[in-house]
């Protein structure tokens, strides 16, 4: 978790505190919209030629073609670099420069759907030689539409290769960020068959394939030279995040029926805007910037209104979509960005997307740990009711219901001892019931003693018990029982006494049958006792009648 805040704080630092190097010769020219195939060649050939073109304050976001004519100066002989800033969403451009005397010395080409390699890596700079003099620089660019407004500048090229270092790297990094947690959001969608981390996975995707397109990762990596990579993606990625903001906030017809209803207009009007994109490919970036706006706006209000009725989920997302808004407006309404040449508008968004991809797994996480948590919990419960049902409320020894569920596992030499406690009816009719309970929890307690932690002793009920052993251990549960009695009679339990009925494991076929023949042999020895205590008190009678005489 703190590494996810510190690469966020890194992030917006790597931004805010980027090195602006006084190097770069901004080339403030003017623009010209190409209308004439003709006009435009009579303009190369010669660049004094400026009839029939039409001058233009800046380029139109929703592409075309232009012409930028701009005179500069060199005070060293030395190679230098041509480039853009501001963006490098440029389709096809050609940097042309003239001398003095209007003749051409240098012609150099390149965009993302020209195929001539890049000599600097992600970036669309084309090296030049110069001799210390004034020169004339005659740019050509095509694109079906426009991120911003590439605005030419040049750069001896060692201060060049330095400073692009800086955006290189921060989208490497923000990229593989992009693909670690992407992966992390697929396998847990997966794993959790949630929705929420599915579509967050998706616009993770859609942000990926137009970042690694705009910033040319995609054209100088694996060759792919379509502009289409870097408009169409963005769309699907911003209908991905409606469904995840309802899907995340649990926001449902039933329940929050306006948000619900919001979120349901939104994602009609994003559909439509693909369908645009496809129809009118010079809009889709520009539908994309709408797209962007309406989801942060509602993803902003549903965190709010979410977050009033206390819902925990909702706080933490409030954190990382308010970052994101604020982020997020700023490089949408962007179109340049003055005295910056080492990042693109491109890597404001990307470092946007970043931040909020990093908090919300820090919103996701907090939902799995109390998951979990909820999980552990129930598990809690579950065995606390687990084993309240299979214990005795009484005496706290497991109950007939635990003897059921253990007796299974008895071996045939294994033997089952039921026990009929004596005198709870006296103890109950005598002093009433508290006494009686008395001596079954004294019982309990002296028994199990006696009996140690290998043997268990059950309460089937009333006051009868058993013991369930897995070894033949019954002269161990008679000499147990004795000792127990004799400990109770010490502690004030005078009338206290026991019948007892044991059978082997392999006596019968079945469990009732064990049941029903320890029960028997346990009311037998009862009916004994009784008979030998009868016997015991007729001869004392008559041994008191014979003193009399």
């Amino acid at each position: 978790m703190q590494l996810i805040r510190f690469i966020s704080v890194f992030l917006l630092l790597s931004l805010v505190a980027a090195p602006v190097k006084a190097s770069p010769q901004n080339l403030n020219g003017t623009w010209y919209t190409v209308n004439s195939y003709a006009a435009k060649e009579r303009f190369l050939i010669n660049p004094s030629a400026e009839q029939n073109l039409q001058v233009v304050d800046d380029i139109n976001r929703t592409g075309g073609h232009y012409l930028y004519k701009v005179d500069f100066n060199v005070s060293e002989s030395a190679p230098f670099v041509i480039d853009f800033k501001n963006t490098s969403t440029i389709a096809q451009f050609r940097h042309r420069i003239y001398n003095a005397q209007n003749q051409l010395i240098a012609d150099v080409q390149g965009g993302i759907e020209n195929r001539t390699p890049n000599p600097f890596f992600l970036r669309h700079g084309r090296e030049v030689v110069l001799d210390k003099g004034s020169y004339k620089l005659m740019t050509e660019i095509i694109s079906s539409n426009f991120l911003a407004i590439p605005e030419p500048y040049i750069d001896t090229r060692a201060d060049y290769q330095q400073s692009i270092k800086y955006g290189n790297t921060l989208t490497l990094l923000c990229l593989g960020i992009f693909f670690g947690l992407g992966i992390y959001y697929a396998v847990l969608a997966s794993l959790r068959n949630r929705l929420a981390e599915g579509m967050y996975a998706c616009f993770i995707l859609g942000n990926f394939l137009f970042n690694s397109a705009t910033l040319l990762v995609l054209t100088d990596i694996f060759s792919v030279h379509s502009l289409y990579w870097a408009t169409m993606p963005i769309l699907f990625s911003n209908v991905a995040y409606v469904i995840f903001v309802m899907a995340l906030l649990e926001i449902k017809s039933e329940t929050k029926s306006r948000l619900y209803r919001a979120g349901i207009t939104i994602f009609s009007v994003m559909c439509v805007f693909i369908g645009l994109g496809f129809v009118f490919p010079n809009w889709a970036l520009e539908l994309s910037r709408y797209g962007v706006g309406m989801f942060l706006c509602y993803g902003l209000l549903a965190a709010i209104t979410k977050s009033l009725r206390h819902n925990p989920t909702a706080k933490r997302y409030l954190v990382a979509i308010s970052i994101f808004f604020v982020l997020g407006l700023i490089t949408i309404s962007l179109s340049k960005i003055e005295d910056q040449f080492t990042f693109y508008i491109e890597h404001m968004g990307l470092v946007s997307v970043a931040i909020e991809v990093m908090l919300l797994a820090l919103v996701l996480s907090f939902q799995f740990s109390q998951l979990v948590r909820d999980k552990e919990s129930a598990l809690f419960e579950l065995e606390l009711s687990v084993k309240t049902a299979l214990t005795d409320a009484l005496t706290g020894l497991p109950n007939r219901h635990a003897l059921a569920k253990e007796i299974v596992n008895m071996p045939l030499y294994g033997n089952l001892t039921f026990i009929d406690l004596d005198g709870l009816k006296f103890y109950n009719d005598m002093y009433g019931h508290g006494r009686g309970d008395d001596l079954l929890c004294n019982f309990g307690e002296c028994y199990q003693k006696t009996l140690g932690n290998d043997l268990k002793l059950y309460r089937l009920g009333g006051d009868e018990f058993a013991v369930l052993s897995y070894t033949d251990n019954l002269p161990r549960v008679e000499k147990a029982l004795e000792d127990a009695l004799h400990t109770m009679r010490l502690n004030g339990f005078e009338f206290a006494g026991a019948s007892l009925g044991s059978v082997y494991g392999y006596e019968a076929d079945n469990i009732a049958s064990l049941l029903r023949m320890a029960d028997e042999r346990m009311y037998e020895n009862k009916r004994l006792r009784k008979a030998n205590k009868s016997e015991e008190i007729q001869a004392e009678l008559k041994s008191s009648q014979v003193a009399r005489i």
